[in-house]
């Protein structure tokens, strides 16, 4: 029987480890990725990212290079179609070059981090992607957030703060960018590098700068050890969520910089205030959501908004967007109430 698989039925973060991987690295002005494996990998890769960007209102083309492996090569080696997409790559004066496996590379036994090592004109930099044997999205996303990472010399820190790991495919990557942005400001903090989406390769090497790393969320949170290992610098484990998440988030930065944040933690609550208030004419509504999800800790931000608006949970309530990512601070729950307010508008 066919049936809607709930959040909690799944991994969050699953799918193609090459994917994950790609949606970093792509991410990267004057650099170009190439995919050491079957065209067909490439093929899918770039439609998806190519299509994702669209969505998201930029025109933007994936600078995927394909060693487009054949059936010859894939029983007999395939390093020296790496080598050539490696040349095709650079020909195109790229700052850099990433190299991502396959599973069939890595099945076949190809040496790409012996073909990568060998001198090129600009850094080639393989990052394992192969995620046959257990492998994730999450897991090519942190795999090359550590490895170019880990390229990085040590710098001295100027205050500033790190966004680490952003979700480049998600539709709302920047809203949510700005929000924490919004929320440092209050604070007197800016922004060093957005660690990575869409910087450029000198950008990267800023990355040793910052003060304090902010993870987009808490499976980063091998990636904001590895920061510490390699800079000392701290970090907070993910975006704020919710009214209340966003205060303790304020408070959580205000400690690290030894800041006095009660005039900023006032001015918040006083905003969450009004938003509230601004939506005082769904106060009271019914409202059905899949219930199945909700008893996940993940989603405390939504009990706080059905509390503070007095708003009913009735199966033959008014069906409201409950995101599958929750809400990011203040604007974000600002967002979804707009969409509540549509949706129960439009059954009246």
């Amino acid at each position: 029987m066919l049936s809607k698989p709930s959040p909690l039925n799944s991994c969050r973060f699953e799918g193609c480890t090459l994917t994950g991987a790609l949606s970093v690295t792509t991410s990267i002005r004057e650099g170009i990725t190439v995919i050491h494996g079957p065209s067909g990998c490439a093929h899918h890769n770039f439609s998806l990212l190519h299509s994702t960007n669209l969505d998201h209102n930029r025109i933007a083309v994936p600078h995927i290079v394909s060693s487009g492996l054949l059936d010859s090569e894939i029983v007999f080696g395939g390093e020296e179609a790496l080598e050539r997409a490696i040349e095709s790559a650079i020909s195109q004066s790229p700052k850099s070059v990433f190299v991502l496996s396959t599973c069939i590379t890595e099945t076949i036994g190809d040496d790409v981090i012996a073909v990568c090592g060998k001198h090129w004109d600009v850094p080639v930099i393989p990052i394992p992607t192969a995620g046959f044997l257990g492998g994730s999205f999450q897991m090519g996303v942190n795999n090359a957030l550590k490895t170019i990472a880990g390229l990085i010399g040590v710098y001295s820190n100027n205050g500033s703060v790190n966004i680490i790991g952003e979700k480049n495919l998600e539709y709302e990557v920047e809203e949510n960018y700005t929000e924490i942005k919004r929320l440092l400001s209050l604070l007197d903090l800016q922004v060093n590098v957005r660690f990575i989406h869409n910087i450029s390769t000198t950008d990267i090497e800023k990355i040793g700068r910052a003060s304090l790393n902010i993870l987009r969320d808490a499976e980063l949170v091998s990636v904001g050890k590895q920061l510490f290992q390699q800079f000392g610098t701290p970090f907070i484990e993910s975006f704020p969520t919710g009214f209340s998440g966003t205060i303790t988030f304020l408070n959580q930065i205000a400690e690290i910089y030894g800041l006095q944040g009660q005039e900023t933690i006032t001015y918040e609550e006083s905003l969450h205030e009004s938003i509230l208030d601004d939506f005082r004419d769904i106060t009271g509504s019914s409202i059905a959501v899949d219930h199945s999800f909700m008893i996940s800790p993940d989603y405390a931000f939504f009990h706080e908004v059905v509390k503070d608006l007095h708003i009913k949970i009735k199966p033959d309530g008014c069906l409201v967007p409950i995101p599958i990512s929750p809400p990011i601070g203040t604007m974000g729950i600002k967002r979804m109430l707009h969409r509540w307010r549509r949706a129960i508008h439009a059954q009246m």
